[in-house]
Parts: structure tokens; C-alpha cells; sequence
């Protein structure tokens, strides 16, 4: 195992991409320890990993938000968020919180979160008073809602790697995208009092009423999906292509769809696309050489070894994923990783739904979390401001993230409840 690592990082340090890195270190392992003929089945490997029916569900859930945000859905988002809250002290910073709240509905992605409101917000906030940095940590941060808030790329791949419901992860995500939500509008709040941010006028309730007759279409499509999931009317993959077909008609009735928009959103879904299934292909090498040589029962030995205690044991867990999310990507965390954490799920005898947010929710805040945060980069490079400035502001909205980490990993209700209460009684 030690071997796989070494070189694994090896070719990350020489700045081979992590998917290749995650293929090609396993090969070597093979020729290393003696097995080099067993990479003669690596390409039906790599094909057994991406041929699964649920994944044709990234693809979909990709093109409807493309679809929407190429239609012009983002710009609503925030026209609307700012008619409900731009007239609070600092209203724009209340305005990002909850444009990153309704985007998560549509993208199920973070880093498409943080560079579409990013572009927009960043600037209204500075032009408002706000530190430039400060705008930036917070789209940064608030970005982290998307793969939480459903539809979520990151559960879809963890559903398909551990068996789990896709539809109950879907839902069980509702609650903790509410209190992150609720958490950044009562720290934005605070802090735009004592820092004396500036208040602008408030929208009359008929601009108030246009814009959310603009916005709604769009920001029902999570609720059909989950009604549409829990009421028997389509699978969860079914629900992917509900998405699209329910995209391209909000984008046609309002005209904000033609061919070269429909075909750009076409272009930039086939390159995430690929970038996504790569990855799990290449993926699907690591897991043979995993199995190959026990690693989750090795590490379930290992904790056990340290202690039997449910709750150390929790809380050693989450701070190996948070480590890890400071330095890899969400998908490929779980790739890695989903062997040995399905072995520590039986160990802490937690609820896989349960487990799965809670998985989740620490892989996605090491995309806000330097020194290797996708979603910084992104918002630092907008700003134009360092990634220490940027980090600094960042630090309590990170808090608040991991507060609300917490409790799902503490209060199974935060993330059953929904679940339980819309599963019908037989």
C-alpha cells in the first residue's frame, strides 16, 4: 500500500493529472510487486467502472444546469435574491447567500457555483463597501451548498460506490443545505452591522412579484425532482432527464434558449463529462489494487487497534476527510477512499444515508478550504486578491460549515427526518 502511495504522489509532484496519477500509480504497483500480467485487464476494468445505468444521471443533471445558466438563469437567481433581501444592511452579501442557495438547486456543482455567481457577485459587493476578499470568501464558502443542496454530482458517485439510495441522499440533503444557509445569513448579518456596511433601498412588493414570477420556473426543478423521486412517477435516473426536457422548456417559453446556446450547453456538459467518467474508470484500478491487497479490512484493523470507541473513532474519520479535501478533489476522495470508509460506516454502525451526508459535507468544504481549494482559486482569480487574504476571511464561514458538519455527524434526525417522513407506510 505504501508503494501505491509513493507513487501516486510521485507523479502528482511532477505534475501528471490525478486521474492519470490514480491509473498509472497502480499499474506501477503491479510491475512492482510481481503482478504485472494482471494489467492486461485493466481496460475491462476501467470499462466494468463507467458501464453502471445510474451514472448516466451526471451527464443529465450536468446539461439541465448548464442549459439554465446558459439561458440566463443566474442573472434572475440574483435579481430575485436581491429583491427579497438587497435592502438589508449589506444586503449584498445576504443576496449571495441565498443566489448560492437557489444555484445549488440548478448546478449540483461548486465550482460551476462559484465561477457563475462569482463573476456577478463579487463585484456588487465591493462596488456596496464590502472588502473585496471578504466578497470573495464568501462566494467561495457559500459555493459549497451546491453538491449539498440536490441535484449533487458528488452523491450521485457516492450512491453508485456505496449502493445507496440516490434518492434518499437527494433529500437527506435538503435540511443541511438550510442551516448552511441559515449560518452564513446570520454570520453576513453580523458582520455587515459591525463593520457599519451601507443599506440600500428597499424593492417595492411589485418588482418583488416580477422577479419571483421570473425565477420560479427554475427554482422549482429541485422540488420536482424529489416530489417526482418519492411519489413513484420516475427513478432517480429518470428524474436526470426530467431535469433536461424540464430545462429546455423553461429556456424556449422564455426565449432565452437558441441552437448556439443549446449547443454550447451541449459542448461544455461532454467535457465535464468525460473529465467526471475518467476519473471513476481510472478509478476502478485503484479499487482492484485496494482489494488486491486488503487495505479496508488493514485499516479497520488499524482503528480498531487505536480504539473501539463509535465516537473517536467519528471523529478520527472526519478529520482524515477533511485533511484530505484540503488537497484532492470530492470525486476522487470517495474513489479513494469509499472501500474503507463503507468498512468504518459498519464499525460506527451509522445509517449509509446519514453517513453519506456526512461524507459529503467534508469532502465539498475542502473545496473552500486552502491550501488546495478549488473554489478559492476561482474566487481569487476573479478578485484579483492573494489566496491568504482570501483564506483569512474565509476562516469563520469554514467554521460555520463545520458546526453544521457536526451536527449531521451527531444528530441523525438532521438528515433522516426528510427521508423517513416522505417514505409512504406500507
Amino acid at each position: 500500500m505504501g508503494a501505491f502511495l509513493g507513487f501516486f504522489l510521485a507523479f502528482l509532484l511532477t505534475g501528471v493529472p490525478i486521474s492519470l496519477a490514480l491509473g498509472v500509480g497502480g499499474m506501477c504497483y503491479l510491475y512492482w510487486t510481481g503482478n504485472g500480467s494482471m494489467i492486461l485487464s485493466f481496460p475491462q476494468r476501467m470499462m466494468a467502472g463507467v458501464d453502471q445505468f445510474v451514472l448516466l444521471t451526471i451527464p443529465l443533471f450536468l446539461l439541465a444546469g448548464t442549459l439554465m445558466n446558459v439561458g440566463g438563469i443566474t442573472d434572475r437567481i440574483i435579481v430575485f435574491a436581491r429583491a427579497m433581501v438587497g435592502h438589508r444592511r449589506g444586503g449584498m452579501s445576504s443576496v449571495t447567500v441565498l443566489s448560492s442557495m437557489f444555484f445549488a438547486g440548478i448546478s449540483g456543482s461548486a465550482t460551476a457555483e462559484a465561477s457563475a455567481l462569482g463573476s456577478i457577485l463579487i463585484p456588487g459587493m465591493s462596488r456596496q463597501g464590502m472588502p473585496t476578499a471578504y466578497a470573495a470568501a464568501l462566494v467561495g464558502v457559500s459555493a459549497i451548498m451546491g453538491p449539498i443542496i440536490p441535484p449533487s454530482i458528488t452523491m450521485i458517485v457516492y450512491g453508485v460506490l456505496s449502493g445507496t439510495s440516490i434518492g434518499q441522499l437527494f433529500i437527506a440533503g435538503v435540511m443541511p443545505g438550510l442551516l448552511l444557509t441559515g449560518g452564513f445569513l446570520t454570520y453576513v448579518t453580523w458582520r455587515a452591522k459591525r463593520d457599519g456596511f451601507p443599506v440600500t433601498a428597499k424593492v417595492d412588493w411589485a418588482e418583488r412579484r416580477a422577479a419571483m414570477k421570473r425565477t420560479l420556473p427554475a427554482l422549482m426543478m429541485p422540488v420536482i425532482i424529489i416530489v417526482g423521486i418519492k411519489g413513484g412517477v420516475f427513478t432517480a435516473t429518470e428524474s436526470a432527464a426530467v431535469a433536461v426536457t424540464y430545462a429546455l422548456i423553461i429556456g424556449l417559453i422564455y426565449r432565452d434558449l437558441d441552437f448556439k446556446r443549446i449547443w454550447e450547453a451541449l459542448a461544455v456538459t461532454a467535457i465535464s463529462t468525460s473529465a467526471v467518467l475518467f476519473i471513476i474508470a481510472m478509478a476502478s484500478i485503484v479499487s482492484f489494487v485496494f482489494a488486491l491487497e486488503q487495505v479496508p479490512a488493514n485499516v479497520a484493523r488499524t482503528v480498531l487497534s487505536i480504539s473501539d470507541n463509535p465516537y473517536l473513532v467519528l471523529l478520527m474519520l472526519n478529520a482524515i476527510l477533511l485533511l484530505l479535501g484540503m488537497f484532492l478533489e470530492p470525486i476522487t476522495i470517495l474513489i479513494l477512499t469509499m472501500p474503507v470508509l463503507l468498512q468504518m460506516a459498519k464499525i460506527i454502525g451509522m445509517d449509509l444515508v446519514q453517513f453519506g451526508m456526512m461524507v459529503v459535507l467534508n469532502v465539498v468544504i475542502g473545496l473552500a478550504t486552502p491550501p488546495v481549494g478549488i473554489c478559492l482559486f476561482i474566487v481569487c482569480s476573479i478578485s484579483g486578491k492573494s489566496l491568504v487574504d482570501v483564506s483569512k476571511e474565509a476562516l469563520p464561514l469554514l467554521g460555520i460549515a463545520v458546526v453544521v458538519l457536526a451536527l449531521v455527524a451527531l444528530v441523525p434526525a438532521v438528515t433522516l427526518f426528510l427521508p423517513h417522513a416522505l417514505t409512504p407506510v406500507r
